[in-house]
């Protein structure tokens, strides 16, 4: 599994309405993309569940390396960039997946938690540790699915959540879900990923 994320920062005062209908237009094109097992299409608006900004950051968990390299140089994130500019591309290495008890409900947010490695801790234990809250948190109530993920160049973990509800128990950004492409959902390897 590998998991990534672009975020487009938007001003203050930017028409989130232009968001919400450009992944109404075009969300379902991904809805049967080979490779992909889920992009969720998030938004999250100022002042809306804390957020301190307008941004769109749809968040990816890829059940493989062509199907996301498909996507990036294959002529589909060409759109995004010709209409809001090149964003950089966040990229992580699969840690852990699980479904939650809400698996079959659709979501209503998700939460994002990006946490930097600090020096001198031990990597298994750290490891170990995303893994088991990975777990923790699809055994919550009104949890769809958890993953984590690492990205080794940066030592930093990214952990992802969906929920059925607008008030997940999971830590992190929160981010309105407008729409849930999820073709290789049923592929994507559950628990831990070595």
């Amino acid at each position: 599994m590998h998991a990534m994320q672009y975020g487009l920062t938007l001003p203050a005062d930017y028409d989130t309405g232009i968001v919400r209908g450009r992944v109404a237009r075009v969300g379902r094109l991904l809805d049967d993309w080979d490779g992909l097992g889920i992009k969720a299409y998030l938004l999250r608006e100022r002042g809306v569940h804390g957020s301190p900004v307008n941004e769109y950051a749809p968040f990816y968990l890829w059940n493989t390396v062509e199907g996301m390299n498909r996507f990036l140089w294959g002529g589909a994130f060409q759109g995004l960039v010709d209409d809001f500019g090149r964003p950089e591309v966040a990229q992580w290495t699969g840690l852990a997946y699980e479904e939650g008890g809400a698996a079959g409900s659709p979501a209503a947010v998700a939460v994002r938690k990006r946490q930097r490695l600090p020096e001198g801790v031990e990597l298994a234990a750290v490891m170990e540790d995303a893994v088991g809250e990975t777990r923790r948190l699809a055994g919550e109530e009104g949890a769809v699915l958890a993953a984590a993920a690492v990205d080794p160049h940066s030592w930093e973990i990214v952990h992802f959540s969906l929920w059925e509800h607008g008030t997940p128990k999971a830590e992190g950004d929160v981010f309105q879900m407008l729409h849930l492409s999820a073709p290789g959902r049923g592929e994507l390897p559950r628990g831990r990923q070595w």
